[in-house]
């Protein structure tokens, strides 16, 4: 099309086969837009366009990526806020007769497999290389293996005891990231074969056949956790979606990010005591609620 749709954030640059997302690195941008700062999104990683209104005098124009289609997506499973969309272009309402002309003209601009999962990613990744700061350790990615290098002011005993990690992205089969956003966000990485494990219902990477849970990523060498200024979703999200961009293409065989667990294996005192110290830093910075810390505390409590 040639054309250029500007929003709030973001401007929409049309071409004869994608669209050019270039985000605004303002103050008030989303701080995951300005680490991303532009994506080009191919129409063939399509699968609709809607036209919705927005709050205070807006409106909404979104494309929606086909699953499978953006790593980035595929990392955050369903995580992200609305205000962090990649995918979300916000227009003053006046504006509407033309963002729905452009609605109109992307419609027209998708495959006959706009409504199939993609078989391959094709939105590219952020690249490499990339780093970021965990509570438990720095996090880094060269584009062919990725590394921890622990803290000793947050990692557990069990992470000392394994000592620094490195994993060739030739031995890995997929990501967990669960956002910092929530309580004990994390970035676990999954050697080859648990993805499908898991899916099967079979045992994870830290499982004997039949044991249920798996090792908490407080105690697991080859995850970092997040906490209060550690591991904000602008960094850590791009990363993951960079780590599990390479495993895909280094792998011949599909893998897929596995679902975040639920529940886990039993902590010892020490360590239940060290998360409930780190529960009481967010509640005091009122990123918890009185119910959620209570609740939380009884959880934690539980598990000795």
């Amino acid at each position: 099309m040639g054309d250029v749709l500007a929003g709030i954030h973001a401007t929409w640059e049309f071409d004869t086969d994608s669209v050019l997302i270039r985000f605004e690195r303002g103050i008030r941008t989303p701080r995951l837009f300005q680490s991303l700062r532009e994506r080009r999104i191919p129409y063939a990683a399509l699968s609709s366009v809607t036209l919705t209104p927005g709050k205070r005098g807006t409106v909404v124009l979104r494309a929606v990526p086909r699953p499978g289609a953006d790593p980035l997506l595929e990392a955050a499973a369903g995580q992200l806020k609305e205000s962090n969309d990649p995918y979300r272009l916000v227009l003053p309402a006046e504006r509407g007769t033309l963002a729905e002309y452009y609605a109109d003209e992307l419609r027209a601009l998708l495959g006959p497999d706009a409504s199939l999962p993609a078989e391959r990613f094709l939105v590219t990744a952020p690249e490499a290389p990339m780093h970021f700061k965990a509570y438990d350790g720095r996090a880094g990615f060269d584009g062919m293996q990725v590394s921890f290098r622990w803290f000793w002011t947050g990692a557990s005993s069990a992470k000392w005891k394994a000592g620094d990690q490195s994993f060739p992205v030739a031995e890995l089969g997929g990501v967990e990231w669960r956002s910092p956003e929530a309580l004990e966000g994390y970035l676990r990485l999954l050697p080859r074969g648990a993805a499908a494990d898991s899916d099967a219902g079979g045992p994870g990477p830290d499982q004997a056949p039949g044991v249920t849970a798996r090792v908490q990523p407080d105690q697991d060498p080859a995850s970092v956790v997040f906490g209060l200024g550690y591991g904000p979703v602008h960094e850590s999200l791009p990363f993951a979606a960079a780590v599990l961009e390479s495993v895909r293409r280094t792998q011949s065989v599909p893998v897929a990010t596995a679902p975040v667990p639920v529940g886990g294996a039993r902590r010892d005192p020490a360590d239940i005591a060290e998360r409930i110290r780190h529960l009481g830093d967010l509640h005091q910075a009122g990123l918890v609620t009185d119910a959620e810390y209570s609740a939380k505390k009884a959880e934690l409590l539980a598990e000795l």
